[in-house]
């Protein structure tokens, strides 16, 4: 296998694109090879790199089914639940805090009750 061609940042040929930009076309790579990589120069480190892969050999995206509506669905619903008082906080609980806002802040919420 030969060489990736390099392509300096915006200047791709067309017929080539990142992965997200084939999602945005409602297309995926279909196990094709990586055709082509962009370097985005920086000042203190290494260039940022994006894969290219060709638009021509891209294949649909495979539709969801009812089963992977449902699933993430319910993994959307598992999000909201706070661990610690197993409540519906009405919101996806930040990773950050690991569990609804009185659970964190208790003194916050008692402050918001007397007053």
């Amino acid at each position: 296998m030969g060489a990736l061609p390099v392509f300096r940042w915006r200047l791709a040929p067309d017929g080539y694109a990142t992965y997200r930009q084939l999602r945005a076309r409602g297309l995926r790579p279909g196990g094709q090879p990586v055709a082509a990589q962009l370097e985005r120069p920086r000042r203190r480190r290494g260039p940022l790199v994006a894969y290219l892969y060709r638009v021509d050999l891209a294949m649909p995206v495979r539709p969801m089914t009812p089963a992977k509506w449902a699933a993430l669905a319910k993994a959307n619903a598992a999000r909201r639940v706070c661990p610690a008082c197993r409540a519906d906080a009405g919101y996806v609980i930040p990773p950050s805090l690991g569990t609804c806002a009185p659970c964190t802040f208790p003194e916050l919420s008692q402050s918001a009750r007397s007053a």
